[in-house]
């Protein structure tokens, strides 16, 4: 009997304790072991706030399905298909999975998906900059070329570096967090257990990870990574 390991999504901590969309999302990974003949050997349920991008409980079913060598089946996929990152980390983990809110589409399709998705907003971005600069050739004053923004400017200038610096680094640190957040729970295991950079980067490569560019990773990408 092949094995399932199912993985829930909810909003809210309160959303995950009442159980509101969460008993939806059992019923159809339940339905779905019942049509293939498979069985359920875990559960775990991910409480998203929306202000954090790394699901350790999503780290943990992939752990557990690649342990199992079963089928990791997803309750509720729904906007993570338009998350690049997500899928492609689902991609990258070789762990086969099934979305019971979207059951036949194969990885590939949700990544193209994804893509798309993308590629929409990096539209909406490119439209955004050419109206303000559209605007601007009209004569309107836009952000600090605006008087009424020059009073606060000579202290802006004296904080605007290090703003910046520190804006710099969330989104370096963001960038990571999105890119290999099912991979931190298993690298800061791997660390607090006294392995170094070298020792982590090589189990990630002997699992078959790859870096956000196709690469191996190494011990100044791991030390990266943790920092």
């Amino acid at each position: 009997m092949k094995a399932i390991i199912a993985y829930y999504r909810v909003s809210t901590k309160r959303q995950g304790v009442s159980g509101l969309g969460l008993d939806d999302q059992r019923a159809a990974v339940r339905a779905y072991a019942a049509s293939t003949g498979s069985r359920i050997v875990a559960e775990f349920t991910e409480v998203e706030t929306g202000k954090r991008s790394d699901r350790p409980e999503l780290a943990a079913a992939v752990a557990r399905a690649r342990a199992s060598r079963g089928t990791l089946v997803i309750g509720k996929l729904d906007r993570l298909a338009r998350n690049v990152y997500f899928v492609s980390g689902l991609m990258e983990s070789k762990v086969p999975f099934v979305a019971c809110d979207n059951p036949h589409a194969t990885p590939l399709t949700i990544h193209i998906l994804a893509a798309v998705a993308e590629n929409e907003a990096r539209a909406i971005s490119d439209r955004t900059k050419a109206a303000l600069a559209q605007a601007k050739r009209r004569g309107v004053l836009l952000g600090t070329h605006n008087p009424l923004n020059n009073i606060n400017w000579r202290k802006g200038k004296r904080n605007g570096l290090a703003k910046a610096v520190a804006k710099a680094a969330d989104v370096r640190s963001k960038a990571r967090s999105d890119s290999y957040g099912f991979l931190m729970p298993e690298v800061h295991a791997m660390r607090e257990t006294g392995l170094s950079y070298a020792a982590i980067a090589t189990k990630l490569n002997d699992a078959g990870h790859v870096t956000t560019t196709g690469k191996a990773f190494a011990a100044m990408t791991v030390q990266r990574l943790i920092s």
